[in-house]
């Protein structure tokens, strides 16, 4: 299949997945065509990294991965094994900059011209290991007794009179994860932000070459915790798709059923957080009430409150008997209820929407420019939605079959990813009880054996966006590559966007409308 008239040949990827296709671009220069070819026709970028290919093609490759009408291309770049360097995309999608400097820390492919061909800095390498080590080669070896001391990084200075700098972090005061803010303001008002993250790098994607998939799926689901069925589904459905397996009816719509549990919860909760970092501990307390009776029901029907290790290749873990759905369907009726009357009480309320209100705007423009999806997206009016039919685009089973009703709101400041979220509550309750009721019959497992040589692209709509995992297995049938992917990537510098010209003391309220993952941008 062509796309934009373009040169490359396409391969749809077999399964019930989203709409994948992939090609290989012949030259630097092809592919950057093509990336201009997706720009033009309002695509984006949703993921970039690197392979180690030198013991079957003798070089390295990328993988870019371009969301469309369509919905995925996946085009791949054959780079030599000396001097493996590629055309910068990130003239065309910013997004691009920091996946290509994470792609040279871990893999020593760089990108070359455009703009962000004269950055180098280093952006998942903190000074762990030597600048000429690269930790995803595979003549690599075990990492050696390296010293680990803190490194400078060269954070851009603005100048002028009155103009100043304030560092907060990578240590905060609080249980969040780690991450450095650089402000640069005058008086209070924000001129500049530029963040610093890499501070949680776990080596997950080196730990996962040479697994089986089995102990893929258990890393994966632990990459970002508040996305792991998010995470797991996208894992289980690339894996799927490289061995050529197709999930029964049942066990999908068992995996939609936690994936909008996931999304309701993460909602409450952060519907709570916003009250408080508006100083309206009331909304604090009842939204983590909600929160806690929901996680307290999916540990008494899964055994986890988070449901983790449920979704996996082939199927799900758990299934759920008629008692324990008609459980969901009241408890959904009953937080139906409930969110409405607390929604009445933040929209009624003058001190929140005075806060709320006008505050960390970013418009449809820039969400386009910077790739974003999911609720960072739809706040600004787009229509941006994995579940949702669209031109061109057939959702994944089994939402095919449930007609998401999809949630937008043109604003774009923190009034308004508030609104989404509310609304997305309301329509996750309303999918929930549909699945529940009419849950099909059926096996929750299908068997699954590794194809060697097979690749696979899954994309799954998260809560707080699209979760693309890639794998890539050997000839073996072990895991070679598998890249996972965060939303957060391209949300990260829309955050920083979105305080220019705001005070600092409201980057707390600005930060937490996004709640961005740290670990899921630091593999």
């Amino acid at each position: 299949m062509q796309f934009f008239n373009e040169p490359i040949e396409f391969t749809s990827q077999p399964g019930l997945g989203a709409p994948v296709w992939r090609g290989r671009a012949a030259d630097g220069g092809e592919l950057k065509d093509f990336a201009a070819a997706v720009h033009l026709a309002g695509g984006r970028l949703a993921a970039l990294w690197g392979s180690d290919e030198r013991q079957t093609t003798g070089g390295f490759r990328l993988h870019c991965v371009f969301g469309i009408n369509a919905g995925h291309a996946c085009v791949s770049l054959e780079l030599p094994a000396e001097d493996p360097v590629y055309p910068d995309l990130a003239g065309r999608f910013p997004a691009a900059h920091r996946m290509e400097r994470a792609a040279y820390d871990m893999l020593g492919i760089r990108q070359v011209g455009g703009p962000g061909g004269s950055d180098h800095r280093p952006w998942l390498r903190h000074g762990g290991w030597p600048a000429d080590w690269f930790p995803l080669r595979h003549d690599s070896g075990e990492p050696a007794d390296f010293s680990n001391e803190p490194t400078d990084y060269d954070f851009v200075k603005l100048g002028g009179e009155g103009a100043h700098e304030i560092p907060v972090g990578p240590i905060h005061a609080g249980i969040i994860e780690p991450g450095h803010f650089r402000f640069s303001v005058v008086g209070e008002k924000v001129l500049r932000l530029e963040q610093r993250l890499g501070y949680q790098h776990k080596g997950v994607e080196r730990r996962l070459a040479g697994a089986d998939f089995s102990t893929g799926a258990k890393l994966i689901g632990r990459i970002s915790g508040d996305s792991t069925c998010a995470y797991a589904w996208a894992y289980a459905a690339a894996v799927e798709a490289a061995c050529g397996v197709v999930p029964s009816p049942r066990a999908l719509m068992l995996r939609a059923l936690m994936l909008e549990r996931e999304r309701v919860a993460n909602h409450l909760g952060d519907l709570g957080a916003l009250g408080n970092d508006a100083a309206f501990a009331f909304g604090l307390t009842q939204f983590l009430r909600l929160k806690e009776d929901w996680l307290r029901l999916n540990a008494e029907l899964f055994g986890h409150r988070f449901m983790m290790d449920r979704i996996v290749p082939g199927g799900v873990t758990h299934d759920l008997a008629p008692p324990a759905l008609a459980r969901i369907v009241e408890q959904c009726e009953l937080y139906a209820r409930e969110v409405k009357e607390l929604r009445a009480i933040y929209d009624n309320h003058a001190g929140l929407q005075d806060r709320f209100m006008t505050l960390g705007p970013i418009d449809a423009d820039l969400a386009r420019e910077l790739s974003l999806t999911g609720m960072a997206a739809r706040a600004t009016g787009i229509l941006l939605d994995g579940r949702v039919y669209r031109q061109d685009y057939t959702p994944p089973p089994p939402y095919a079959t449930l007609g998401v009703r999809p949630v937008t709101d043109e604003r774009g400041d923190v009034a308004a990813r508030v609104a989404v979220r509310f609304d997305e509550i309301f329509e996750s309750l309303r999918l929930l009880r549909g699945m529940a009721v009419g849950m099909p019959a059926g096996e929750i497992m299908t068997a699954i054996t590794p194809v060697a040589g097979g690749v696979g692209l899954g994309v799954i709509e998260g809560w707080r966006g699209e979760v693309l995992v890639g794998v890539q297995f050997d000839a073996a049938g072990k895991l070679a590559r598998v890249h996972p992917h965060d939303p957060s990537w391209q949300c990260w510098p829309a955050l920083e966007h979105a305080v220019m010209q705001d005070i600092v003391p409201d980057f707390p309220l600005i930060n937490k409308s996004f709640n961005l993952s740290y670990s899921g941008a630091d593999l």
